[in-house]
Order: C-alpha cells, then sequence, then structure tokens
C-alpha cells in the first residue's frame, strides 16, 4: 500500500508544480494585456481570467491538497522519516512553497480586480521561486542528505544567479525582435 500512496503523492506533487509553473505566466500575459488597446485588452483579459481561474481552483489547489494529504499518510506510515534531518530540511522546503502559493494566491486576486502592482518583467523572475524550491526538494529527497545541504543552499544561488543571467538575455534578444 506504501507505494501506491508514494506514487499518488508524486502525482500530485507534479502537478501541483506544473500549476505553480504555469500561472505565472498567466500573470505575465494578463499583465500585458493591460496595455493593449481596446477591445484586444477586454478580450484576452476576459479569457486569461478564466484560464488562470480554472488552473488555480481545478488543478493547483487540489494539487496541493492531495499532496499534501499523501505525504502525511506516508509520514503516517513510516513516522520514521521524520527523525532524518533531511526530512526537516525538505518540510522547511515545503513550507516555503505553501507561502509562495499564498502568496501567488494573493496576486491571482488582485489581477482578477484588474489591480496590477507587478511588472512582467518582475512577474517572470517570480515565477522562479517554485523552480528554486523544486530543485531544493529533489535533490533533499534523492540524496537523503541534510549534511551536504549547504553545498544545496550554494548550489542554488549559483543556479538562480545562472537563470537571473539567462533572464536578462532573454530580455535583451526580446527587447532586439521588438525593433
Amino acid at each position: 500500500m506504501y507505494e501506491y500512496i508514494k506514487s499518488l503523492h508524486l502525482i500530485f506533487v507534479v502537478t501541483w508544480f506544473a500549476g505553480l509553473f504555469y500561472i505565472p505566466r498567466l500573470f505575465v500575459y494578463q499583465i500585458e494585456a493591460h496595455d493593449k488597446p481596446e477591445p484586444e485588452k477586454s478580450i484576452l483579459l476576459k479569457q486569461l481570467k478564466i484560464m488562470t481561474s480554472r488552473l488555480w481552483y481545478i488543478i493547483t489547489w487540489p494539487s496541493a491538497i492531495l499532496a499534501t494529504a499523501f505525504a502525511i499518510w506516508l509520514l503516517i506510515l513510516n513516522p520514521y522519516w521524520l527523525q532524518a534531518s533531511w526530512m526537516h530540511v525538505k518540510l522547511g522546503f515545503v513550507a516555503l512553497l505553501f507561502i509562495y502559493q499564498v502568496k501567488t494566491q494573493f496576486i491571482y486576486k488582485e489581477l482578477q480586480n484588474n489591480v496590477v502592482k507587478w511588472t512582467s518583467n518582475s512577474m517572470r523572475i517570480y515565477n522562479e521561486g517554485a523552480t528554486l524550491i523544486l530543485f531544493a526538494v529533489v535533490f533533499l529527497v534523492i540524496l537523503k542528505s541534510a549534511i551536504n545541504w549547504v553545498y544545496g543552499v550554494v548550489g542554488l544561488l549559483v543556479f538562480a544567479i545562472i537563470l537571473m543571467l539567462l533572464f536578462k538575455l532573454y530580455k535583451r534578444v526580446r527587447e532586439k525582435n521588438k525593433d
């Protein structure tokens, strides 16, 4: 039974992250739609709001809840995992993931109400938050080592710097192609 529950946990983690990866991209499109002339602006915003709502409430939140429920079930079946230091670090990253999701919920609500506080570029950077957490969690789970988490954090920082450099390069290419 443990392997079935573990499989379901993993499936819902994947769909949860899929939602967290895609929703900021939809936010970018919503933010950019606000700069479009009418009627294009209204048409785009209406469709994007429907898409974000369905993604958020039909895929992302249910996946987060189910992934968490199956994780708790796994820990009930094997409570010794809670004694492992790498699991404590992993749970810390999961807490960060929920903070990220709640912050994303606030952004979602603002955009649904046509309140735009982010630029499309800052939202693209925000989009990388879930990626960094995913990398940390996967390495922790596979390596099962909290001792090397310092190396992992350094690796994450290097990865984040590389992502930012690639983001700047992409931005330059986009601006160049506009001309």
